[in-house]
């Protein structure tokens, strides 16, 4: 078990578990861990828009340079740049402090290695031995103690390199966009390349004050930007969370269009275009049973993995899959990115639109989705999924539901809850067979 890391970096409610001293330990250990040669190191830090990144901040910043690592600061920064930025740039490490979709108290860091890609656990392993250590001998001499510094024009930088996923040629001339920043990293950036790309464009959410991200706004709670679309008469509206990298889409009619949805327009679109490494697309046990069944009829593979866009990613480099995500939102496309990245998954849908001249509704609408419940049930201690009641539970449910159906139950990665998520053709069944485990695991969890 891993103390602190956990399946997207380190989370946790700000100046109770993401507390200065655990940030100068981060930027210690990790500076150590990732030093490689003579030359001198550098970290880009990026940071979502709340008010705690200031503190996370400066306590990595004295932890990278005590170790003697320069550290370049690029502000607030989409999740999804700072990782184009460390290769970029040459780093040897990214940083980006975000929780994420999480309300404003919490925060958190992850960590990208110089090609990127964030972590593997070992080497969040390591990390987390090197914070657990005195490390006052390996801290750096006087002299040769890192540098920090402000960075100017990386927002142009990573606008740039979105509107260049589009392909050559194509600009979004002519459509009227709602995009709803989360009042979060991506408040300037989105809008911009938006408009720099000929769009009309409508933002909210692009106001952060420290305490108001992804508050009633963002990519977990579409509400606003849904009657937006409808009260502007927009043709799509992009909705996205507090550090960008996962987006969910609002048609022209105001109906949400989730990760699966996107994912069947892009596979289809790349298909088609000779444009997919491999005839198939990684996704998790969470999306539908309806993508699965569309991608078959198309000659494509569903591949599932566990939870998290970590786990998508990994079996995608393993296997060469350039195309995967998540139901949320996460949408890798890693001919460009090595994270999910919210507005460059919003552009290739975009580019379906325009060389299409179909609505969004019609694009977005590949499968219909089966029924799919998801409930949770919170415990206080223990492990709930190894009691014997609940074993036959689970196995009484995945018989009722046959060959039609699905039964995924698992652990938060991030909290004391049990998710219990059945999804098949007949809603009441699916409703019945969830609600029967849900109760069992409660009993037991009382």
């Amino acid at each position: 078990m891993r103390k602190h890391f956990g399946t997207d970096g380190i989370r946790g409610r700000a100046n109770v578990t993401i507390t200065p001293e655990l940030a100068l330990r981060v930027g210690q250990a990790a500076g150590l861990a990732f030093q490689r040669g003579d030359h001198r190191h550098r970290v880009v830090i990026g940071k979502d828009t709340r008010l705690s990144g200031y503190m996370i901040e400066n306590a990595l910043v004295a932890g990278f340079t005590s170790v003697g690592m320069d550290t370049l600061l690029l502000g607030p920064m989409p999740t999804p740049a700072v990782a184009m930025l460390t290769r970029s740039m040459r780093a040897d490490l990214g940083v980006m402090i975000s929780a994420s979709h999480n309300p404003f108290e919490d925060n958190g860091i992850k960590l990208f290695g110089p090609d990127g890609f964030k972590l593997s656990d070992e080497v969040e392993r390591r990390i987390e031995k090197l914070m657990g250590v005195d490390l006052t001998k390996r801290l750096a001499e006087p002299a040769a103690l890192g540098r920090a510094k402000r960075v100017e024009g990386v927002q142009a930088r990573y606008v740039e390199f979105a509107k260049r996923t589009l392909p050559r040629g194509l600009n979004l001339d002519g459509l009227r966009i709602v995009v709803d920043c989360a009042n979060g990293a991506a408040y300037k950036v989105a809008p911009d390349a938006l408009w720099e790309l000929g769009a009309e464009v409508f933002a909210i959410g692009d106001a952060p004050d420290g305490m108001n991200i992804n508050r009633e706004l963002g990519s977990t709670a579409p509400d606003a930007l849904m009657a937006k679309v409808r009260e502007l008469r927009g043709d799509i509206g992009i909705a996205l969370d507090g550090d960008a990298d996962r987006v969910i889409i609002v048609d022209e009619k105001a109906q949400l269009v989730d990760g699966d949805q996107l994912m069947a327009v892009i596979a289809k679109s790349w298909r088609d275009d000779g444009r997919l490494a491999r005839p198939g697309v990684v996704a998790t046990v969470m999306s539908n049973l309806g993508l699965e069944r569309y991608l078959g009829d198309l000659g494509l593979e569903l591949v599932r993995t566990a939870v998290g866009d970590r786990y998508v990613l990994e079996r995608m480099r393993e296997h060469g899959y350039n195309l995967g995500g998540e139901q949320s939102g996460h949408i890798i496309l890693s001919d460009y990115t090595t994270t999910g990245d919210g507005l460059v998954a919003a552009l290739q849908l975009l580019a379906v639109v325009k060389t299409s001249g179909r609505p969004v509704s019609e694009i977005c609408h590949s499968f219909e989705p089966l029924p799919q419940i998801l409930k949770n049930v919170r415990y206080a201690s223990g492990e709930p999924l190894d009691d014997a009641r609940v074993v036959t539970a689970i196995e009484e449910g995945r018989k009722t539901l046959g060959t039609g159906g699905r039964l995924v139950i698992r652990p938060s990665g991030t909290e004391p809850v049990i998710r219990v998520m059945g999804e098949g053709d007949d809603r009441d069944l699916v409703l019945k067979v969830v609600d029967s485990i849900v109760e069992t695991v409660g009993r037991v969890a009382a």
